[in-house]
């Protein structure tokens, strides 16, 4: 696929190319939900539940798309081109692989990296009957088990799972908007995804007592084949322009505690000329201001 910079003719194409330009502060990133050409029943709710906890940062496509990411990612490429996402989850199934979903996210709009994963047990929103949060409620990420620490497949998956559940980064957070979870648990081989809402419940104090209440989807995950950027790329991914960086600021530093000292430099004070609180028992006598002076002062003649 070949793309040819065009000209904006109109206002309104104008500001569609600059919403595309790149930025300092880049905007929240969007996933878009594929289906396969052979994708059943599982696979459709779980990209449709996904999307239900995505929104409104997803693109849903509804119709069937033939194509297989790992042998061919054109079709993905173009896809995340024409409606501006960097994230998606792909949903297929067949006999080699049944409920198949494939979770990746691009860079300059291609494939950075790619996991593919086996849904072995599902539940649904609707089958758990428990109120809802909001739509665009902002999760809580939660990650159990030492393996997404030590093995490079299961860190690349924590990192993917991050940025794709995250959503918009917010400047200051309130207590009542902590109301959703999404756990992850890696053990034995496998990756239990599990989301509760989080009720506030009275306490006798100012600190609310915290429950979890289940809420879905639910799902039982096994990693199957993995498409890692390597890390020159990876490496490049994560670089960060110059207007970004802090700018670093002299004669400051920190010590263990946290504590900030700052170092000032200043010119050589004459303490003589230092202005003192003006008390009796302070003030000089004739003889030492004479004696500063160098000399007796003549005595004035008092007049008649």
């Amino acid at each position: 696929l070949i793309y040819c910079y065009r000209k904006p003719k109109t206002k309104r194409a104008k500001r569609f190319l600059e919403k595309r330009e790149p930025k300092l502060n880049e905007n929240t990133k969007n996933a878009m939900l594929i289906k396969g050409g052979n994708a059943n029943l599982t696979v459709t709710e779980v990209l449709k539940d996904i999307y239900a906890v995505k929104k409104p940062f997803a693109v849903l496509y509804k119709r069937k798309n033939i194509t297989r990411p790992f042998e061919d990612q054109t079709s993905l490429e173009f896809f995340s081109k024409k409606s501006d996402c960097s994230l998606f989850l792909f949903g297929s199934h067949n006999k080699k692989r049944p409920n198949n979903l494939i979770i990746g996210r691009m860079f300059d709009y291609h494939v950075l990296d790619m996991i593919e994963l086996g849904v072995e047990k599902f539940v649904s929103l609707k089958d758990i009957k428990n109120s809802k949060c909001p739509e665009g409620t902002k999760p809580m990420l939660i990650f159990a088990g030492d393996v997404f620490d030590v093995n490079e497949e299961y860190r690349r998956l924590k990192s993917l799972l991050i940025d794709f559940f995250r959503g918009p980064t917010v400047p200051s957070i309130r207590l009542a908007g902590l109301e959703y979870i999404l756990h992850f648990t890696a053990v034995d081989g496998k990756i239990y995804m599990r989301s509760y809402k989080v009720l506030l419940k009275k306490s006798g104090c100012k600190i609310p007592r915290i429950e979890l209440e289940e809420m879905g989807p639910s799902l039982d995950l096994v990693m199957r084949r993995t498409h890692l950027a390597s890390d020159d790329l990876y490496k490049l991914s994560l670089k960060q322009p110059k207007g970004l960086k802090p700018k670093k600021k002299k004669n400051i530093s920190h010590d263990v505690f946290g504590t900030t000292y700052g170092r000032i430099h200043m010119q050589k004070q004459d303490l003589s000329k230092l202005q003192t609180r003006k008390m009796k028992g302070l003030k000089k006598r004739p003889a030492e201001k004479s004696a500063e002076d160098g000399g007796t002062a003549p005595k004035k003649s008092k007049s008649a």
